[in-house]
């Protein structure tokens, strides 16, 4: 008498597997980013204090003559989205990476069906999703606590926010690939901060900078991201010249980084 085996269960179809394991793998990126503490203390936390800090001096609240009739502080909330997003990009992004290179986490996962592309693209995934919560949470407390409009011209300000996240990401990834170590990562991405913020408006409104530096200000990734926010905070769709300058950050800083990407 012979006895029948059941069949076995079908298998799970591959791609399913490995969308199952990404979004696992970007849900297990996005803990420890927090657990980190730099996305969230430093890339939202210490912005949001200064939003609120600002929100509360008279003087910010006069319109600026060359801004189309907003006001200091107008200005200061998207200069404050893109602080959140250079700290994510320049110091978050690039030393968990090289970190994980330097402790050999990307190359044991080329041994792994996971694959270490998948380790990029989660934690590309969570940092853009933190950035996401901290513009939402910024625009909340400026509007509700302070009284300033949400941009006019929604469409555009989400285009903005989309190549200015893609811009500045890239740049950190194009970070992790040029530098040795974690250390480096970490130095370089110190260094390109600072200058970029000056650009974005930080210190001194674009509006009032002296011509050179204004012009300047619009080739930089964080310039034109503040040109074309701004426009959208004024009803306008954001003109070509900031929009085209974060998509070529984007491209460019990405195909280098593809190109010399290490993994180990």
């Amino acid at each position: 008498m012979s006895v029948l085996n059941p069949a076995p269960a079908p298998a799970a179809p591959v791609t399913a597997a490995h969308g199952s394991a990404t979004w696992r793998l970007i849900k297990a990126e996005s803990r420890l980013s927090i657990r980190d503490k730099v996305g969230p203390l430093w890339g939202v936390g210490c912005p949001l204090i200064v939003l609120i800090i600002l929100g509360i001096v008279p003087a910010l609240r006069e319109p600026v003559p060359t801004a189309g009739g907003l006001t200091y502080f107008d200005l200061y909330v998207p200069v404050l989205i893109l602080f959140n997003l250079a700290i994510l990009a320049m110091t978050a992004l690039p030393t968990t990476l090289a970190g994980y290179r330097e402790n050999g986490v990307l190359r044991r996962m080329r041994t792994t069906p996971i694959g270490p592309a998948r380790v990029l693209s989660a934690q590309l995934a969570a940092n853009s999703a933190i950035a996401l919560v901290a513009t939402v949470l910024f625009l909340a407390v400026a509007g509700l606590g302070f009284g300033v409009d949400l941009p006019r011209h929604p469409a555009g300000f989400v285009l903005a926010w989309l190549l200015a996240t893609a811009a500045l990401l890239a740049i950190g990834l194009m970070i992790t690939a040029l530098a040795p170590g974690r250390g480096p990562a970490t130095a370089i991405g110190t260094v390109l901060f600072f200058p970029m913020m000056f650009f974005a408006g930080l210190w001194v409104p674009v509006a009032q900078m002296p011509e050179v530096l204004r012009t300047i200000s619009h080739y930089t990734p964080l310039g034109a991201g503040m040109q074309a926010f701004q426009e959208a905070y004024l009803g306008s769709f954001p003109p070509a010249a900031p929009l085209l300058t974060l998509a070529a950050y984007a491209a460019g800083c990405t195909i280098v980084a593809v190109r010399w990407f290490r993994w180990e």
